[in-house]
């Protein structure tokens, strides 16, 4: 897919709302499973925290919202640009009960509607390489957090140890797109996704990028050999 940043952003919406009755499924599958084991270990990031607002961006249909409940918090706002992927979280949440406590709603990482200061934690789950304008979004999501509070962001990297680099490189060139293809029926979803993981400034230079943003006391912790990474930041307390 030869797209550049220009309209990259309504890109993503179409594709993720085309996607969406499929995506769940291919999400557990296609990660064979781990990826329940990566949004526990964003929850306990924040633990110490203890955040009573959080805003979870590109929140999907609500898994890693779901998932954060489980830190007691009084509010927690997921939010997309993918409506249909929001009506299934919606459908998920209501399930569990949480609806009280989780509120869905369209929203653009770059242009987010909420006060200065207004949540304790923002979180992103395999979100962020979809930025339109990446430095814009983290600095966004910088804004919306009260001074002390935290960024939690798990995204996909490289493997970079033989032989799990290998694998892991034929898997997502040549399994994981097929598999995307026949299950969702969409061409393009499944080819954006291994193309996207490529051009994303993962590990250090992704750090510097949120150092940028603003985030102090940034640390990096590579999940499963490497094939994601949880980045937490902070935003500077005010002196």
């Amino acid at each position: 897919m030869t797209k550049n940043n220009e309209g990259k952003k309504e890109m993503v919406r179409e594709m993720f709302n085309d996607i969406a009755p499929k995506y769940d499924l291919l999400n557990h599958v296609l990660s064979m499973g781990i990826d329940k084991s990566w949004r526990k270990k964003v929850r306990k990031s924040l633990e110490p925290l203890k955040p009573k607002k959080i805003l979870d961006i590109a929140t999907g249909t609500g898994d890693l919202a779901i998932e954060l409940a489980k830190l007691n918090p009084e509010l927690i706002i997921g939010a997309d640009i993918a409506v249909d992927m929001l009506k299934i979280g919606e459908k998920k949440v209501k399930k569990k009960k949480l609806d009280n406590i989780i509120k869905l709603e369209t929203g653009d990482a770059e242009n987010l509607r909420f006060d200065t200061g207004y949540f304790d934690a923002v979180t992103v789950a395999f979100g962020v390489r979809n930025y339109e304008n990446l430095l814009k979004g983290l600095k966004e999501m910088n804004r919306v957090l009260r001074p002390g509070g935290k960024v939690a962001i798990l995204e996909f990297s490289k493997p970079s140890k033989f032989p799990v680099k290998n694998i892991y490189n034929f898997y997502f060139k040549h399994i994981l797109p097929n598999i995307g293809k026949t299950v969702s029926k969409n061409d393009e979803a499944y080819t954006y996704l291994p193309e996207s993981v490529q051009k994303f400034p993962e590990g250090r230079d992704f750090m510097k990028v949120m150092q940028q943003a603003g985030y102090v006391n940034i640390e990096q912790k590579r999940l499963t050999f490497g094939i994601a990474t949880l980045y937490t930041g902070l935003k500077p307390s005010k002196k």
